[in-house]
């Protein structure tokens, strides 16, 4: 009898565990952001987030992957290095519909994307 094993689980830094980042990143709709914990957590573990950020460092530019609304908890931009620098992501994210605090985080409470909305959407 041949017993199939189950295939290992995605780990940080193998293209399926990227993959999965980029999956989930697009269903983010235009006018919403999503945290690098979010992303974690939806994987199973809330400790991935920098390695969430990781792979979105390496997404291939032709995936044309909505990158600029994967944020930290706080709504504050990303550095300089990432997604073109902060006032290209807040540009991006403004002609989204997305608004900013007068500190100039995102407005969180608005445009935080929930996972009750994702499944509002099925």
């Amino acid at each position: 009898m041949d017993v199939q094993k189950p295939a290992p689980a995605p780990q940080p830094g193998d293209a399926a565990f990227d993959r999965l980042v980029y999956d989930i990143v697009a269903t983010v709709p235009a006018g919403k952001v999503i945290t690098y914990g979010q992303i974690a957590e939806q994987l199973g573990d809330v400790a991935l987030s920098q390695e969430v950020g990781h792979s979105l460092s390496r997404t291939p530019p032709e995936l044309g992957l909505a990158c600029h609304r994967v944020v930290n908890r706080t709504g504050a931009l990303s550095p300089e290095h990432v997604f073109g620098g902060k006032v290209r992501q807040r540009a991006l994210l403004e002609a989204e519909g997305v608004t900013f605090l007068s500190d100039g985080r995102i407005d969180m409470l608005r445009h935080q994307w929930q996972e009750n909305e994702q499944l509002s959407l099925l």
